[in-house]
């Protein structure tokens, strides 16, 4: 048997990087990887108390592998932050980001959605994740914030360019760099807007929520604003569209869960669920270790980079029966794919709405849609897994 080899940025591995994470979690619960130097937790049992333990494990040098460093980032991004930052920040944005307001935009999410199908509904091939599962979070996401109409258009162009990745730097290169500068300009630019001329928006939200910092109250920084706008766009749209890309893929293989589905809707939450577990969208986070810590037997120095693979976690079959069948009846607790405890995924329950409506719609109308497996491409990226191209025959 070949040795042991795991890191993120092996595309070969990443094609099925199952069989490696359950040798890992097998042979190798405390992965060493000394060509990029880092370690790796594979097991559920050891990835969920690493979320949950924001003293040992901190997000501040970087969660991904290529931009981690020793001292921590120069950002007052959410997902950068460590506790009390974090949590005073987290609390303040959760305002802004309430259910009612998310709740208000099913309709426009299933209205989006069939705009997209009525276009294509005569082609017979459309290309399920460009022609619709990626344009359609940006477009949600840019509703939520409240981005008018004209504007969004060049936003989801460069939204597509922050996972543009390049070989040896990743996801750090000057196309992704500049996409990112473009979307916190324009979100300032937004927000500046937003203090003359207050809406009823997300963005104005910002504007106005107020932090108590050091025992004095204040408002966010501009910024703090539009870090957090600049991460619930970038996130908020990959995770999505990953979903659903994921969601098609499964179903084409699983067809007689698929007729369930769309013979019965109440089974689609569920179905999202063990979609996620069984095909996290980002099945890998970085964690910086702050003193030493010790998992069977292995000893993590202090001032290390971890990697938290929970998509090898999702299939633990310690934790999950029989983890490698997917089966959209599965019970189970809950899963990792949106992370756990304190940096729990702040738009999960957006993310889940958005996933249900675009299925069910998907399902009302095209139930019977297969995919060209063929053509189908995937992307890849050392911290997300899914496809850039899913070409279905309708």
């Amino acid at each position: 048997m070949a040795a042991l080899y795991w890191d993120p940025f092996d595309i070969d591995i990443d094609t099925d990087p199952y069989p490696i994470w359950r040798r890992m979690r097998d042979d190798a619960p405390v992965y060493r990887n000394e060509k990029f130097d880092f370690w790796a937790l594979s097991r559920f049992d050891d990835v969920e108390p690493a979320h949950r333990d924001t003293t040992t494990f901190i997000s501040g040098h970087g969660t991904v592998l290529e931009i981690m460093q020793p001292g921590p980032l120069p950002t007052t991004q959410l997902m950068f932050l460590d506790p009390p930052d974090h949590t005073r920040l987290r609390a303040l944005v959760s305002r802004a980001f309430t259910p009612r307001r998310i709740e208000q935009l099913e309709d426009r999410i299933r209205e989006i959605c069939n705009e997209f199908f009525d276009r294509v509904e005569g082609y017979g091939r459309f290309d399920y994740l460009s022609d619709f599962a990626a344009p359609l979070p940006s477009l949600v996401i840019s509703s939520l914030l409240g981005v008018p109409l004209e504007d969004q258009p060049m936003l989801r162009e460069e939204i597509e360019k922050i996972f543009h990745t390049e070989p040896g730097v990743g996801m750090i290169n000057d196309v992704s760099m500049r996409a990112r500068l473009a979307i916190q300009d324009y979100i300032l630019e937004q927000l500046a807007q937003r203090r003359v001329d207050p809406r009823d928006d997300m963005l104005t939200d910002l504007t106005r929520a107020e932090i108590t910092d050091e025992g004095t109250t204040r408002r966010l920084t501009d910024a703090e604003a539009a870090d957090f706008g600049n991460l619930l766009i970038s996130a908020g749209t990959e995770t999505v569209s990953k979903l659903l890309g994921w969601a098609t893929m499964l179903l084409d293989q699983h067809p007689e869960q698929r007729a369930e589905m769309a013979a019965d809707r109440s089974l689609i939450p569920n179905a999202i669920e063990e979609i996620l577990r069984y095909e996290a969208p980002s099945p890998v986070t970085g964690r910086w270790t702050t003193r030493d810590t010790a998992y069977h037997g292995a000893r993590i120095p202090a001032g290390s980079r971890v990697l938290l693979i929970a998509g090898s976690a999702n299939r633990d079959e310690r934790h999950y029966p029989d983890a490698d069948r997917f089966d959209i009846h599965r019970s189970f607790d809950h899963h990792l794919s949106f992370g756990y405890g304190a940096h729990f995924c702040i738009g999960a329950a957006l993310a889940r709405m958005e996933a249900r409506v675009a299925l069910e719609e998907t399902l009302r109308r095209f139930p019977d849609m297969k995919v060209d497996r063929n053509a189908a491409v995937k992307l890849h990226t050392s911290t997300v897994r899914g496809y850039s191209a899913i070409p279905v025959v309708i």
